[in-house]
């Protein structure tokens, strides 16, 4: 008891200064969930994955990606990959790339234009959105300012 009270009296929210500025629950409202994900469709199943996480679709694959199927089980990526083996491949990458910020390996590349699969971005097995490579910035030279006690 006397614990509790010690700490009642040293709340450190108590503490804390009235915040400011925009409030973020209203700026960072999170986006529609099927506006922010592909679909994919096959065989009675329909799954959710993040934009941008289906690397490759071969021609013969299209029509099971992004098509509104009514009636079908909507089931999570793991049981839905597990189903379609045979079909999609998953490629596993780092934070970096999947942020943009470092490239696939080019052996990689090259074997996504060999594979007959759907290709997608996983990230500790799951599906994750594969942005692309952001360019480095380039520093401008600074220019030398000149020294005012060489006058």
């Amino acid at each position: 008891v006397k614990k509790l009270a010690v700490t009642q009296q040293k709340n450190p929210m108590a503490k804390l200064g009235e915040s400011k500025g925009e409030d973020p629950s209203v700026k960072n409202r999170p986006q529609d969930l099927i506006s922010s994900s592909d679909i994919i469709s096959f065989n009675g199943y329909t799954t959710l994955v993040p934009k941008h996480a289906i690397i490759q679709i071969p021609e013969r694959y299209t029509s099971r990606v992004n098509k509104h199927v009514s009636g079908y089980k909507v089931i999570g990526w793991f049981e839905f990959y597990k189903l379609n083996r045979g079909w999609i491949t998953t490629v596993e990458i780092t934070k970096d790339q999947a942020e943009g910020r470092k490239p696939l390996d080019e052996d990689l590349k090259e074997s996504f234009t060999k594979s007959q699969n759907m290709i997608v971005a996983t990230y500790s097995t799951g599906p994750i959105s594969l942005l692309p490579l952001k360019e480095p910035k380039e520093e401008t030279p600074k220019t030398p300012e000149p020294d005012e006690n060489k006058k």
